[in-house]
């Protein structure tokens, strides 16, 4: 279980170290995915780009970085394993559940049997040059409640082995993210969650089980940045203009007209206090509550250090916390 947080910036892990309060979301580093025709990845990357960006994260203090093995079709973990390798003071989180070949770069399917896990526990190890994976975290947000029980009885064993020193889910449900609590080694739900959908259902459950929050999705995919506006689009290779049923930030590429008006309603709240958007909208997240991680995305070095520079403001104030919730008509 996660212990008490330190401090405002700070975490304790299940293992017992202290590390900053945010992570390096590692999904657009991967480069171009699809589903057919469908992009599941961020556009085209610079892999010297993608690993300088990881130092420089490094440098500035950032110990948590998350992947998963279908990113770029396995290139995210191979672009980590290049830039970290088995360093022990960095904590590197991957997930598995959907399959990719690495060669057409298309998704094959998602799966959730034993003989699959430890494959794709095998695959990340040898992608991420790593001798045992710190957290692996089943991916499949939606996966039947009772027939996850034999998937983490699998996580369970890779474990007792060796292969892995913690899991969790990557999940959108609390009942799901609380259907393991008790196990030993489970320990964080990876969850959507920014100012624009606070999840209380699941800061519930996390909060009263003792676990670890990690935020995907902190910055609405880009939204919270303050980099678009309603005439940007986005490019050909980018996820964000695909038309799926869980992209709500973003219609045909362009920003949602419904979460514009919503920015327009806090971007001053969150710009309070000397921070960008998105130094906001990361402290956000920290007075949230004391158990969050927040993962935003980068590809570049000024990212990286625009999101680590967050950490030097700490949480957003109660009294900005409370504007924010008057201006997006929260109870």
């Amino acid at each position: 279980m996660l212990t008490k947080p330190a401090s405002s910036t700070t975490i304790t892990l299940w293992n017992g170290r202290e590390i900053p309060r945010l992570g390096m979301g590692c999904w657009a580093i991967g480069g171009p995915f699809f589903a057919g025709d469908t992009p599941l990845g961020w556009g085209d990357v610079d892999d010297d780009e993608s690993v300088e960006a990881i130092n420089r994260a490094i440098e500035l203090g950032i110990r948590f970085f998350d992947t998963a093995s279908n990113y770029g079709a396995g290139h995210s973990e191979e672009v980590l394993g290049r830039a970290i390798g088995n360093r022990d003071d960095i904590v590197i989180a991957t997930k598995f559940g959907f399959a990719t070949d690495p060669e057409t770069k298309q998704a094959t399917g998602a799966f959730a049997d034993e003989a699959f896990i430890r494959r794709s526990v095998e695959t990340s190890l040898r992608r991420l040059k790593r001798d045992r994976l710190d957290l692996l975290q089943f991916h499949l947000n939606d996966f039947p409640l009772e027939q996850s029980d034999a998937v983490f009885d699998t996580l369970e064993a890779l474990r007792a082995e060796g292969k892995i020193d913690a899991f969790g889910w990557s999940t959108d449900f609390p009942d799901r993210a609380a259907r393991h609590v008790g196990r030993e080694g489970y320990v964080s739900v990876q969850h959507t969650m920014n100012v624009f959908e606070p999840v209380p259902e699941m800061i519930s459950v996390i909060e009263g089980k003792g676990l670890m929050s990690i935020n995907r999705g902190p910055l609405a995919m880009g939204l919270l940045t303050g980099k678009f506006t309603a005439d940007k689009a986005v490019g050909a290779k980018d996820v964000r203009g695909a038309a799926l049923d869980w992209m709500v930030y973003f219609k045909d590429g362009r920003m949602a007209p419904e979460f514009a008006a919503r920015l327009d309603a806090v971007r001053d709240l969150l710009t309070s206090g000397g921070r960008t958007l998105t130094q906001g909208a990361l402290a956000w997240l920290w007075a949230r509550s004391p158990r969050t991680l927040p993962i935003p995305g980068f590809r570049t070095v000024a990212q990286v250090e625009e999101n680590a520079g967050a950490l030097e403001k700490g949480p957003l104030p109660a009294d900005v916390m409370a504007g924010i919730d008057s201006a997006l008509a929260r109870a």
